[in-house]
């Protein structure tokens, strides 16, 4: 069974798309299309634009979605998907690769979403950290300790065995990066990033993202998704609606997502999308299962 994963926020890189872009007419229009519905040159940040440019969440959501997007559509002769998975951001990209949302519906969404998440950031400031090398359950064992003295911290992905991002307050990453030396990790590392994503704090965008999605329409997939918030298939458009808006403030089970899907029967990953990130996770996930890209 052939599984399509779609990757998220992280990456991107200056450029990318351009060679689609200029390859394909197809891809073209798609990406023009993109422009029109965000009203500004979001090709021109793609192709051109810096590092810093790139890294702005109104930017960064919509380039890597539509990247992902318009090179799962313009691939010619493609096996059909069977199972499809995007980590955070790319849900999104997977519901359009399974035709469940348009691609005009599903870069709104997106558009949306990434000012959200911006206007969360700045209400309630926190922050993420990578651990390295220590088991989920021990992880999850320090933040329900920091979290009883009322800082909030949370698991938000699970990206692979040994590799988990934590996100919370400023204080209560601080704390869980000593925790975690202390218990340890082979590394704590406080990321780059403008905010808690997928914890609580991002309470404020999850409520301004549900109604957008209780007024999108989703058709019936020609696929299930396999969803962050419980790793497991969905095909029901209630359901789907319902997991992408506990998304936001939930966490990213992308090691448990593989794990299901290899359990279910795929047989290779093929990732869309500028990176190859997801693949390097899934490789680890299901060593057994060949990961590619498009």
């Amino acid at each position: 069974m052939k599984a399509y994963i779609f990757p998220g926020q992280g990456a991107q890189f200056s450029g990318m798309g351009k060679e689609l872009y200029e390859q394909s007419a197809d891809a073209r229009s798609l990406f023009e299309q993109a422009n029109e519905i965000l009203g500004f040159r979001l090709t021109d940040l793609m192709f051109n634009g810096s590092d810093e440019d790139l890294k702005q969440t109104a930017v960064t959501q919509p380039a890597i979605f539509v990247h992902s997007v318009v090179l799962f559509l313009t691939t010619a002769d493609k096996p059909a998907a069977d199972m499809v998975a995007g980590h955070s951001l790319g849900e999104f990209s997977a519901l359009v690769a399974n035709n469940a949302l348009s691609f005009e519906d599903a870069l709104r969404l997106v558009a949306q979403r990434a000012t959200a998440m911006q206007k969360a950031c700045e209400m309630n400031p926190g922050t993420m950290a990578a651990i390295l090398g220590l088991p989920d359950e021990r992880i999850e064992e320090i933040c329900a300790g920091i979290r009883a003295q009322g800082e909030v911290i949370v698991p938000a992905n699970y990206n692979c065995p040994g590799q988990l991002v934590i996100s919370g307050s400023l204080k209560g990453i601080e704390l869980a990066c000593e925790r975690m030396k202390e218990a340890g990790a082979k590394r704590a590392l406080p990321l780059p990033v403008g905010g808690a994503f997928h914890s609580p704090l991002m309470q404020p965008a999850q409520d301004n993202l549900a109604e957008a999605i209780a007024a999108t329409h989703f058709n019936v997939p020609s696929c299930p998704v396999y969803q962050n918030v419980n790793a497991s298939p969905s095909s029901d458009p209630d359901t789907i609606r319902k997991n992408l808006i506990a998304q936001l403030t939930g966490p990213v089970r992308w090691t448990q997502s593989v794990i299901r899907m290899t359990q279910d029967g795929a047989s290779s990953y093929t990732e869309s999308g500028p990176g190859k990130v997801l693949q390097g996770l899934t490789k680890k996930i299901s060593p057994d299962i060949p990961a590619a890209s498009i």
